[in-house]
Parts: C-alpha cells; structure tokens; sequence
C-alpha cells in the first residue's frame, strides 16, 4: 500500500471579505495546489469542472459566515455532490461522531483515514474513514484512473529529462517525437 497523497492541503488565513465564496476560487485553487480536498484528484484530467464545498454545509452554519474561507473545499464535482449536506452531527463546531461525519480535508488527520493501493485505488483505514468512504464515494474507478494518468505523467516526465542527457541525436529526436504525442494526448483528454 502507498500513501493516499503526498501532501495535506492548507489554507492561508484569508480574512478579506467578498460577496459570495466562489470569490474564492482562485485562492482555494491555489491552497489545494489544483487538487481535490476529498479524492485527492488532480483538476487537470477532469472532464467536469471544480467546485467550493463548504465543509460545514450552510444550513448548519450558526457562526460561521457563509463566504469564511475556513469553511471552504476545492472539490471535485464527484465529492461535492456525493458529499452534499450530509452532517450527521447536525451540529457545526462538532464535525464527528460515533464513526460518522467528515475530517476537514486540510488536516493531517484526514490523509490518516485512506491509502492507496499500488494501483491507485483508494481504500479506507479507519471506522471513521470508511463512513467518508462510502459517503464520498471514492470507491468510483475515477479515483484510481486519474491516479494512474497522473502516474504516468509523472514518469513520462521524469524520462523527458533524462532524454537530456542521451548523446545519440536519431534516439534523441525519436523518444522526444514520443513525448511530445504524450503531452498532446493528455491535454486533449483534460478537454474532452
């Protein structure tokens, strides 16, 4: 098993006050470094766009506003919609109970609940992180091919560079004729 993600998400303390939260699109964009809160899925091969979730969801909010950057998550469409309002604790300062409700995204506690098969796939490694499992829904195959065309990215990328260091200009020219289509083909999958 590998971990779930590399890295946990933090939000800078933004405290400028906008009109609505989608004000804060680009800032959450940035903070989540492009990547889901919930599945961890990278924007760039989505078919569907990015959305703000509001952790605690807004018919529960008592003393949070509804625009406080500290409430919101770069989400996938996937994970916002299967997410929704669901609150089990009914409560907003109490976000779980019993095995039951959600870790914010942005703390370390929250990578703790899931790994990773060698695949991609993600599964579940606590009580609490199977109730977020099943309620995000990250057993979806999406999760785990979205993992693996960033995997394969990542290693085409890593092979670009030592492209750099070959001597023979014929191999040269042909592996970069074949990176080059490798690039071009992802990015045409990130427009579909």
């Amino acid at each position: 098993m590998i971990p779930f993600r590399t890295e946990t998400p933090k939000r800078r303390d933004i405290k400028n006050v906008v009109k609505k939260y989608s004000d804060h699109r680009e800032d959450l964009k940035k903070d989540y470094k492009c990547r889901c809160g919930y599945c961890n899925d990278i924007d760039i091969w989505r078919t569907v766009w990015f959305e703000i979730d509001h952790f605690v969801p807004q018919r529960y909010l008592e003393t949070i506003k509804e625009t406080d950057y500290s409430n919101l998550v770069y989400a996938c469409r996937s994970c916002n919609n299967a997410k929704r309002a669901h609150w089990p604790t009914g409560e907003e300062l109490i976000h779980h109970k019993d095995d039951k409700g959600f870790i914010d995204p942005c703390d370390d506690e929250y990578g703790k609940q899931f790994a990773r098969y060698d695949n991609g796939r993600i599964i579940y490694q606590t009580p609490l992180g199977k109730w977020m499992y099943y309620k995000l829904k990250l057993h979806k195959p999406q999760h785990k091919i979205i993992w693996q065309i960033e995997e394969t990215y990542n290693l085409i990328n890593e092979c670009r560079k030592l492209l750099e260091v070959i001597d023979s200009p014929i191999i040269k020219d042909r592996l970069l004729g074949l990176y080059e289509r490798y690039v071009e083909y992802t990015l045409k999958l990130s427009k579909n």
